[in-house]
């Protein structure tokens, strides 16, 4: 049983899931329909493909969907559609499931205003099977191309700006934000960054202006403006974007124009102004006047000036006007020095007065400089020079010098030419006048007039010597004589006429003339030589040579005839045998005689026929025939043969043409043979003539013939002439090249060349081809809607040289394809449309355009939000309202709409045409304005001027603030009440009413004006009120009892309350009340309101205001109580002149902080140094300067530099030899009022050089015009030194003549030389020669371009040199080697010749040398004796050293060298540094190649006393030796280091009075030292228990023994540390004196060298072999090998370049040559 159920459930789950089985297989295939429509790749299910704008239609979007399943073929399994494809942009093909692009008449745009950035479309799948759909989005993202410009939002630019705008300041940012440029493309595309581009028609704008900022566009200025030299700007700005590819980038341009403002940066100049060459600076100018003595000054004041003083601002144009300031005149200086007392100019007109008569015995003329300058405190002040003449009382008349004159001139004379006093013209004829009321010497400016030929002859206007000059050409054969009279006046007294004659010299200006222009003269062979044939005369109107005429044949007598030169008589030469029928045609010139250069002539021509006496024959031709060529453009008349016969018996002959000419186009005379065109002549019709010609003596036999034959030679006189059968009007098809269009043809019935025809296109040539046989192609597409229609000219030219040419049009008709799109009339429309418009209405009308003919143009809005509010006809391209706009809905946007219209052609297939259209909503005039007052109250004086202001009306409008509805305007009503509006009006703007004339109205009497307010809304509205004005009772309107007040000065000090005046009005039975109602703007002054007092309320300024004009007014209490109102009149107003009182309140202010200067070592007492100067803006004596140095003593009390006092001009008080690289700072105070008043004070530094400091700048101008733009030159230097070192100065040394040659012998005064140095601020000295050449050679073309206007054209520098001193050096130690070996040569012959004079001196020598050595050892052991005196201060207490202190005065001298100062001299602070090393190349070139002297070392020097105590103690040591120690026996471990071992030479013992002995005292030398007392006594000696015991006394004087052993005393102690240095020796005579009580052992060794004498002789010691041991064992030793220095005392006075010679760059070495 239970396994019969397992069974059973066994067989129950094996069915069950055989079932399942089965049913899921069945599904199974049924699930295979549903895979059709579905993608058969992985991957989202969306299809994003990109694309470029702008591709080409039919572009591939989707190669293939791999959408599952087959659309095409004959069971297709799906069907595939497009869905959501707005606009079409997108094409399926359905079997391949490709997508393509359909820009079909239209382009794929991604910027505006079309702005496809992304195009999804649907491709929708139905599976045909199970009849499901499937959608697949397909995501097209359109990429951008950088295919728009930049575009600037305006066309132009503009900026003002002021010249005084600083470098770097930023001009102009109206590029940011929309109102520069704007690229539509995305992107980088789309980002824009400016450049400025070179503007060739303003080529310095873009070197001045720069955009350092690229993408903000901002404009910064670059180099400083100048209004005067440009006052505009023209600078291109270039916008391009910034795409990846720097090739595709693209770019606009747009013009920033910069106004240059004028600032004030220029004083004023004086007028007239003469500018001199190349600059803007006026040419000195000098006023005249002139003034008789003794006149009272009312008869002249003002005095008359020529030309008037006026000087203006050279800032012309300062903006506003009321920034300009005002001029300024005073007179500065002037001689003789009592000026003051007679003239005054008026400080703001500049009118000079004259304040007393003059004495012309005390003053003959008066020489005054003028100054103006700006009332603002400009620095730069113009100044003019006034010479006045004090003329001598008018008592006497002018007079000639002469009572007649005699004048010539040459007829030929042009106009201008001086009159002279000789026939040979050398000298000009002077009319010398005097007037004894004027100096003989001095112009006396009289007036001279002619009485007759005034105008032939005038006189110049000035001078004493007066000369006549030609005003119009005079002829002598029209008149040889002028005679007048003249005379002078003076404007009061009149001389004497004198009688002028002028005689006119005659010129050779005619020509000789014969009578007839040829002569006929027949003659016969029985004639004999010598008789006459004919005798010309030819006529000449000039006289003298020039009318003598010369006869002479130049050509065909052949021998036979002769003519008399004077006569003009022909005869027949001797000796000649006629001929019979013989001619000659005699060329005959008639000359005049004047010189060759001026000779004239003329000629004619004798023709002469040889005859028989009797003959019988017929007349003769000489051919029988003739050939000839004639043009067939010959004029008609022209002779073209002469066919004269001759007949023997001189019978008349007759001529015919006979045959040959039956049109009788050639005239034959009759009588003379000559043959002649009668009409004209045409090659084309006849070519060829040939003339049978008779000549007959009327005798039967009497006749003879010849043969003309006549060419008629072609003339290119015929055009090319066009075949007018072929047709003339063409046409073509558009958009076609190369495309036939027709043919011409043309010819020429000229002959060869002239008959070749060829073709050319006068017009359209690159339109239009033609071939050489007259066929017209296109050269290119045409374009009918650029022109349907072209006018062509054909031009057929002939092969002539100079072709004629014939031309024929072509009408040719473009025939019209469909190729373009409609095109709006305006690619945008901005309309303004008033609010609350109704719906309809119609407020712009749009036209588009299709240049295609028979197109029919549709529109419509493109933007759908705009169709809400707008409605466009499709037809008409009206735009109208759908509905009301309302102003009030945009809030915080701009009232606009902007959306897209596009025009589109029904029946063509080209994409539309788009525009943009703007609608600005206006805000519409909503309120009237509305007065305050309904009525308006007003009182009048009777008699109130024009002007008066007599009430205020005051209108509100309430429409937005800032909007024209807003802005209220005022007018007078002159309809209502005409005659109130003819005496009354109201401003515009302010509402105030006032009169319009000047009253004259009854009192009492009511005026009514009505005033009518209005906006600028649209429409205008506008409101009216009423305005009553009384006239007042004159008894209530006070009078002042003074019209003008003139108080006293009031000082600038006064303080706040101090009363000014007191003003006083009354009126009957009135209070009176004051007030200030102009003039006092600023507030200033205060009036008491019941007294009148004005008094000061606020603090005057002179230098601001110099004088005030108020104008007071007095009101009755009553008046004004009732009114509130004031009236003024004429009687109740008053001025008040206040004149404030110039104080001492302003300081002077230098115009620098620091000068800098130079002065030469070689510079003379009092050179001028430099000039200083300050300003002070008081006036009068406050103004006035008086300088003063604060210098310390330099020497003796005395200053280095002095000041003269009121012209800041400072000058050297000292010499300054060897003090080269030194320098002097001090001060100069300026006080004002003469010295008296306020000070200020500024720092100078004056820095020594010499020429090797300098350079020589030499230019091809002359020294004057170097010297005249001198400050400008060095300014241009100075700039370019700065650019290297930071305030560096450039000053000038000289200014010459060129040197050059050899040695700089030889001066070139049309050269000039520039000595200039700079000195460097910073170092306090001259900056190295070679560096101020690199600083300016490197810029020599820059500076040469900025001399140019200062150097005139072609002025430049030729080179920069070394000075003369310098380069002379240099050639002197070049020619040293040329003599070298004569000098090795003699050095060789001198030393062999003093062998034995050397060997015998060594010897002696060494025994010197071994006594000098005994000597020093026994002076070390000995100490020295104290000084008499404390050291003196001196400069090297600066380092605050304490051992320096031990130093005197001549050890300082020694160390201080080469400049060989004392410090008394360097008091002041000097450039010499205390620590630092000097050495002697510091006086030469540093060339050659020495080192640089290192200025600024702190190297100490430390005093060679205060080493060791005063005294010490001789010790025995075991050894039995001597030793001397500092300290004693106790001393520490380092003291017995220091102890000396002693050897003492028997020969040299100290003896018991401190006397050593030695040698003769004649050899000694006598020491000076002011620092030690004469005649002291002490004894120095060594004690029995070894002590050194010294008794006090003072140093020794002139006459110490120098060889005792005390000179040295202590001093020798610190031998173990002393070795010869380069470091100067120092006088021993300075180490006697030890340390204060306050110094300190300094252990740091000290580098001196000690020198003593014995006779002559010296012992130094030496480097390595004079260094002195310092260990227990050590001895003293002194090494003898050198003698090279004597001992030698520096007194006060150091030596002279006599006693002492340098060595150059040696110097280092010290090592003075004592006289050699």
């Amino acid at each position: 049983m239970v396994q019969q159920l397992c069974l059973w459930k066994w067989f129950t789950v094996g069915t069950a899931l055989a079932a399942v089985l089965a049913w899921a297989l069945a599904q199974n295939d049924e699930d295979w329909q549903y895979e059709d429509c579905k993608l058969a790749r992985a991957g989202p299910p969306a299809t994003i493909v990109p694309i470029d704008e702008e591709s080409r239609n039919g572009t591939i979007l989707v190669d293939n969907m791999l959408i599952k399943g087959t659309a095409g073929g004959p069971d297709p399994t799906i069907e595939l559609s497009l869905k959501d494809n707005v606009d079409y942009w997108v094409i399926l093909d359905p079997i391949k499931q490709t997508l393509y692009l359909n820009s079909t008449g239209r382009v794929l745009d991604r910027d505006p205003p079309m702005s496809i950035q992304s195009i999804v479309v649907q491709v929708q799948c139905v599976n045909k099977k199970v009849g499901t759909i499937i959608n697949h989005e397909v995501r097209i993202v359109v990429r951008d191309r950088n295919d728009n410009s930049p575009q600037f939002q305006q066309e132009h630019y503009y900026v003002a700006v002021n010249e005084l705008t600083p470098v770097g300041t930023t001009i102009f940012t109206g590029f940011s934000g929309d109102n520069g440029a704007i690229d539509i493309d995305d992107g980088p595309n789309g980002q824009i960054e400016y450049v400025i581009q070179y503007n060739p028609n303003d080529k310095t704008s873009n070197r001045t202006f720069d955009i350092p900022l690229t993408l903000s566009g901002a404009v910064v200025l670059r180099e400083r403006l100048n209004y005067e030299e440009k006052t505009r700007y023209f600078v291109i700005v270039q916008a391009n974007d910034r795409a990846q590819n720097l090739n595709e980038r693209r770019t606009s341009t747009t013009t920033l124009t910069v106004d240059v403002l004028d600032g004030d940066d220029l004083g004023p100049m004086f007028l007239p102004c003469v500018l001199v060459n190349n600059t803007r600076d006026c040419r000195p100018l000098t006023y005249q006047a002139s003034l008789p003595e003794l006149t009272d000054p009312v008869h002249v004041n003002p005095i008359s000036v020529t030309p008037p003083i006026q000087a203006i601002d050279q800032d012309r144009n300062i903006q506003p006007p009321s920034d300009r300031p005002g001029i300024l005149y005073s007179i500065l200086v002037g001689t003789p020095e009592d000026y003051p007392q007679y003239f005054h100019m008026n400080l703001t007109t500049a009118e000079l007065t004259l304040l007393k008569p003059i004495n012309r015995d005390l003053h003959q003329k008066f020489d005054l400089v003028i100054k103006a300058e700006q009332d603002n405190g400009h620095p730069l002040p113009a100044f003019a020079n006034l010479h006045i003449e004090i003329l001598d009382e008018n008592n006497q008349k002018p007079y000639f010098t002469r009572s007649t004159y005699e004048g010539f001139i040459l007829e030929s004379s042009p106009v201008g030419t001086t009159i002279s006093d000789n026939r040979n013209l050398t000298s000009p004829l002077q009319l010398v006048v005097l007037d004894n009321d004027v100096e003989e010497t001095k112009d006396p400016q009289l007036h001279l007039f002619l009485n007759d030929y005034t105008t032939f002859f005038t006189v110049t206007p000035s001078g004493i010597t007066r000369y006549l000059t030609l005003l119009q050409p005079v002829d002598r054969e029209v008149q040889q004589l002028y005679t007048f009279s003249m005379a002078a006046s003076d404007g009061v007294q009149e001389s004497v006429p004198v009688t002028v004659n002028i005689v006119v010299i005659d010129a050779n200006d005619n020509t000789p003339t014969f009578s007839n222009i040829s002569y006929s003269v027949k003659i016969y062979t029985d004639m004999q030589p010598g008789e006459g044939v004919i005798k010309l005369t030819a006529v000449d109107a000039d006289e003298g040579a020039n009318g003598q005429i010369v006869y002479e044949i130049l050509a065909g007598a052949q021998g036979d005839f002769i003519i008399n030169k004077h006569t003009g008589l022909i005869t027949i030469a001797p000796g000649v045998l006629l001929v019979v029928g013989r001619t000659y045609a005699l060329t005959v010139r008639a000359s005049d005689c004047a010189p060759p250069a001026q000779r004239r002539s003329s000629i004619t021509t004798v023709y002469i026929e040889v005859l028989p006496p009797n003959n019988q024959s017929p007349p003769r031709f000489p051919q029988l025939m003739y050939s000839l060529e004639v043009s067939e453009a010959m004029r008609i008349g022209a002779v073209l043969l002469n066919l004269q016969a001759f007949d023997r018996e001189g019978d008349p002959i007759k001529y015919l043409i006979q045959n040959g000419d039956p049109q009788q186009v050639f005239n034959l005379s009759q009588s003379s043979g000559l043959l002649a065109l009668g009409k004209p002549l045409d090659r084309e019709s006849t070519d060829r003539y040939i003339l049978i010609v008779t000549a007959s003596d009327g005798r039967p036999d009497g006749t003879s013939t010849a043969t003309v034959n006549i060419v008629v030679t072609d003339v290119n006189d015929n055009g090319p002439v066009f075949d007018m059968f072929l047709p003339r009007n063409l046409s073509v098809q558009e958009e076609e090249a190369n495309a036939f269009v027709g043919q011409v043809r043309a010819t020429d019935a000229d002959a060869g060349v002239n008959g070749q025809v060829h073709y050319s296109l006068a017009n359209f040539k690159n339109l239009f081809r033609i071939t050489s046989n007259g066929s017209i192609y296109t050269a290119v597409k045409l374009n009918r809607e650029v022109r349907d229609h072209y006018e062509l000219i054909v031009e057929a030219t002939d092969g002539a040289v100079d072709p004629r040419r014939s031309t024929l049009t072509l009408a040719i008709k473009v025939l019209d394809i469909d190729d373009n799109s409609p095109v709006f009339t305006n690619a945008s429309y901005t309309v303004c449309v008033p609010e609350n418009l109704p719906p309809g209405t119609v407020f712009l009308q749009l036209e588009a355009k299709d240049a295609d003919l028979g197109a029919d143009v549709n529109y419509r809005i493109r933007t759908e939000e705009a169709r809400e509010h707008f409605a466009l006809d499709k037809h008409t391209g009206e735009l109208s309202l759908r509905k009301s706009l309302d102003y009030e809905s945009f809030h915080d946007t701009e009232a606009t709409f902007t959306f897209l219209v596009e025009a589109f052609d029904s029946k063509g297939t080209m994409p539309p045409g788009l525009a943009t259209v703007t609608v600005r909503v206006k805000d519409m005039n909503d309120y009237s304005p509305e007065f305050s007052q309904k009525l308006y109250r007003g009182m009048v004086a009777p008699d109130a001027v024009k002007g008066t202001v007599i009430t205020t009306v005051s209108a509100e409008d309430r429409d937005p603030p800032g909007t024209p509805a807003s802005l209220v305007r005022y007018k007078v009503d002159v309809v209502q009440f005409p005659y109130s509006a003819s005496i009354f009006d109201v401003e515009e703007n302010s509402g105030r009413v006032v009169t319009r004339v000047n009253l004259n109205e009854e009192p009492s009497t009511v005026f009514k004006l009505v005033v009518i307010a209005y906006d600028d809304g649209d429409p205008v509205k506008f409101n009216t009120t009423m305005v009553e004005i009384v006239v007042l009772q004159p008894s209530v309107i006070p009078r002042f009892t003074q019209d003008e007040y003139r108080p006293p000065p009031v000082s600038e000090s006064a303080p706040k309350g101090t009363v000014v005046t007191v003003v006083t009005a009354a009126a009957l039975n009135q209070t009176v009340v004051y007030s200030i109602v102009s003039g006092n703007e600023e507030d200033v002054f205060a009036i008491h309101n019941r007294t009148g007092v004005i008094t000061v309320k606020k603090p005057l300024d002179y230098e601001r205001v110099q004088s005030y004009e108020l104008r007071v007014q007095a009101d009755s209490l009553q008046v004004v109580k009732s009114n509130n109102l004031r009236v003024p009149s004429k009687s109740n107003t008053a001025k008040v002149f206040v004149e404030v009182k110039d104080e001492n309140d302003h300081a002077p202010v230098f115009t620098k902080k620091l000068y800098i200067g130079g002065v030469s070592e070689d510079a003379r007492m009092f050179s001028s140094v430099l000039k200083v100067k300050a300003d002070d803006k008081d006036t009068g004596n406050y103004s006035a300067m008086q300088y003063r140095l604060i210098i310390p003593p330099i020497k003796d009390g005395k200053e280095g530099f002095v000041i003269e006092a009121y012209t800041g001009l400072i000058k050297t008080a000292m010499l300054f030899k060897n003090m080269r690289r030194s320098y002097f700072k001090f001060q100069v105070i300026a006080t004002d009022d003469y010295g008296k008043g306020l000070s200020s004070k500024a720092d100078v530094l004056v820095s020594v050089v010499n020429q090797l400091d300098m350079q020589v700048i030499v230019s091809n101008v002359p020294p004057t015009l170097v010297e005249q733009n001198k400050d400008q030159l060095i300014g241009i230097l100075e700039r370019y030194v700065q650019d290297q070192i930071p305030g560096a100065t450039v000053v000038v040394e000289s200014i010459g003549a060129r040197r050059f040659g050899d040695g700089y012998s030889e001066e070139d005064y049309t050269k000039s030389d520039l000595m200039v140095y700079a000195i460097d601020p910073q170092t306090n000295r001259a900056i190295m020669r070679n560096e101020l050449f690199k600083f300016l050679d490197g810029k020599l073309l820059d500076i040469n371009k900025d001399f140019q206007p200062y150097l005139g054209q072609g002025g430049r520098i030729l080179e920069i040199r070394t000075p003369d001193v310098v380069a002379n050096v240099k050639k002197q130690a070049q020619a040293v080697g040329f003599t070298e070996g004569a000098l090795l040569a003699l050095a060789v012959i001198i030393f062999l010749c003093c062998m034995p004079a050397i060997l015998i001196v060594m010897v002696s020598y060494r025994q010197r040398q071994a006594e000098c050595a005994k000597t020093a050892r026994m002076q070390m052991a000995l100490p020295a004796g104290k000084p008499s005196g404390a050291a003196a201060n001196n400069l090297y207490e600066e380092l605050g050293d304490s051992t320096m202190r031990g130093y005197a005065q001549q050890e300082q001298q020694q160390l201080l060298r080469p400049s060989l100062l004392r410090p008394e001299e360097l008091s002041m602070e000097s450039g010499i540094d205390p620590g630092q090393e000097y050495y002697g190349q510091d006086y030469y070139s540093y060339e050659h190649g020495y080192e640089l002297p290192q200025y600024g070392s702190r190297r100490r020097l430390l005093s060679p006393s205060g080493m060791y105590d005063e005294y010490g103690e001789v010790v025995v040591e075991s050894d039995g030796g001597y030793y001397y120690s500092p300290h004693g026996p106790a001393a520490e471990e380092w003291a017995k280091k220091k102890r000396i071992k002693l050897v003492v030479d028997p020969e040299y013992e100290t003896s018991s009075t401190g006397e050593e002995s030695a040698p003769d005292s004649s050899q000694r030398n006598r020491l000076s030292n002011p620092g030690f007392q004469a005649n002291g006594s002490s004894n120095v000696y060594v004690a029995q228990n070894g002590s050194v015991v010294r008794t006090r006394r003072a140093c020794l004087g002139n006459n110490l023994k120098v060889t005792s052993p005390v000179r040295l005393g202590k001093q020798f102690k610190k031998l173990d540390k002393l070795a010869v240095t380069h470091e100067e020796s120092v006088p021993l005579n300075t180490l006697s004196k030890g340390p204060s009580p306050g110094d300190k052992m300094n252990s740091r060794p000290c580098s001196v060298s000690f020198s003593s004498t014995i006779g002559a002789e010296n012992v130094v010691t030496k480097a390595g072999a004079a260094k002195l041991k310092s260990t227990d064992e050590q001895e003293s030793v002194v090494d003898h090998e050198e003698v090279k220095e004597p001992l030698e005392s520096h007194s006060e006075h150091t030596q002279s370049d006599e006693e002492e010679l340098w060595m150059g760059p040696w110097n280092n070495l010290h090592i003075p040559m004592t006289k050699l």
